[in-house]
């Protein structure tokens, strides 16, 4: 492998660790964002003709840490001048430890979970929170953010610097916090890595469905993070979870990576053993958490349909029933977005509409192709073709991402088919 190969494949698997440690020894954000930048760009400039460093990352690190310190005492100078100048002073950089480099390779992974629980600091808003890790830690963009909120990407802009101004002025420590103050914490920590791993199972834009990468990722902190804390019934669920929606990946897809449903998957290409894992860890983690335990729940649905030989074994009257608990302990509208779908399963696609309506009167999904793509199948089942293409039309019109939207011409395209086929 190349140098410029080599400073790619970092980049795509290690960039948001290397970011994690450079945060911790320049201790700014945005500094340490660019900075980190600014080095691999000098190692797809340099390791091709000087080849790849002996410890390549220790290399970024170093980099990324050298052109800070350069960037801050220019700012020092600077100040110097304006000082005796009488000009306004400028800020304080922020103070960078000094730090040897030999042993990087084992620090990063635990850099990583600090930043993390940093960036969940219960000084923050919870939705400030799990933003700013998102960002930082899962390398979404404010535009992606903005998506999985629902919120226009300004108020998601405001909300970062917002964020990042706070931890700085308050002088958050970069640490992971003592065992008596986890608990207020852990939970923001669990679900900033389910929405990583949900925005690579099903990405909110962009020409792929699935960013493997992101999945990885996300899998290999709710890994640690169960490690951490083994007593936590919700850091089992949230692993179970992720291993078994990560079983289905490679059935997901087409050759041409358009979307094959749920339903026409190729079930031998589910991952056997991340079902196994998974569904013992559900249980494990059901009987830890109960029914107040929202990852294990939706593990326990996820394993419901890691079990069912075809798709007409699904057991949709005990995911509809799961769905309902989860709905009281943690309502939202995707939830129950969710129970609708269920529902229409195992009673047929009439009960489940009156359902789609409440929905339809909240504000939660108005900006989601989600509610109208669910109706719309459900009318194309009753023969309501004329209203199932009213709501694949607005379905389509809200998605973002290309396969989704391919998905939705071809259903569109197949209501013509079903039209001729009526007369």
């Amino acid at each position: 492998m190349d140098g410029y190969q080599s400073a790619e494949r970092l980049f795509e698997q290690e960039r948001d660790r290397i970011l994690a440690t450079v945060i911790r020894l320049i201790g700014d954000f945005d500094l340490a964002e660019e900075m980190t930048q600014e080095a691999f760009l000098a190692a797809l400039h340099q390791w091709p003709a000087q080849g790849t460093p002996e410890n390549p990352r220790a290399w970024i690190v170093s980099t990324a840490r050298h052109k800070a310190i350069d960037r801050l005492r220019k700012e020092k100078r600077l100040r110097e001048e304006l000082a005796q100048t009488g000009s306004p002073p400028l800020e304080s950089p922020a103070e960078i430890e000094t730090a040897s480099f030999e042993k990087l390779d084992g620090v990063l992974a635990d850099d990583l979970l600090r930043l993390i629980f940093t960036c969940c600091h219960p000084a923050l808003s919870l939705e400030a929170r799990i933003a700013l890790t998102l960002r930082t830690v899962g390398g979404l963009s404010t535009e992606q953010i903005a998506r999985v909120f629902l919120v226009p990407v300004p108020t998601m802009a405001q909300r970062l610097v917002r964020a990042k101004t706070k931890i700085s002025e308050a002088n958050i420590p970069y640490r992971v916090p003592p065992a008596e103050l986890l608990a207020e914490r852990l939970d923001a920590v669990l679900a900033t890595v389910y929405l990583i791993f949900t925005e690579g199972y099903a990405a909110t834009s962009g020409d792929v469905l699935v960013h493997k990468g992101l999945c990885a990722e996300a899998i290999r902190l709710a890994r640690l993070l169960s490690g951490q804390f083994p007593d936590s019934g919700e850091a089992q669920g949230l692993l179970a979870l992720l291993l078994l929606h990560d079983s289905r990946h490679d059935a997901r897809t087409d050759a041409a990576g358009d979307i094959v449903p749920l339903e026409e998957q190729d079930r031998s290409r589910w991952n056997q053993e991340q079902i196994r894992e998974g569904c013992a860890l559900a249980e494990a983690a059901l009987r830890k958490g109960g029914a107040n335990c929202r990852y294990a729940i939706e593990a326990a649905i996820a394993a419901l349909h890691a079990e069912a030989a075809r798709a007409e074994d699904t057991d949709w009257p005990q995911i509809a029933a799961l769905y309902g608990v989860l709905l009281r302990t943690h309502p939202s509208a995707v939830i129950e977005l969710n129970r609708a779908v269920a529902i229409a399963m195992a009673d047929g696609a009439e009960a489940a509409l009156p359902l789609l309506d409440g929905l339809q009167k909240g504000a939660a999904l108005k900006d989601s192709h989600l509610l109208p793509a669910a109706r719309a199948h459900l009318l194309r089942r009753l023969g309501r073709l004329d209203e199932a293409r009213v709501h694949f039309e607005a379905a389509l019109s809200l998605a973002v991402n290309s396969p989704e939207r391919r998905f939705l011409e071809k259903r569109l395209a197949e209501l013509s088919q079903d039209k001729e086929l009526s007369r």
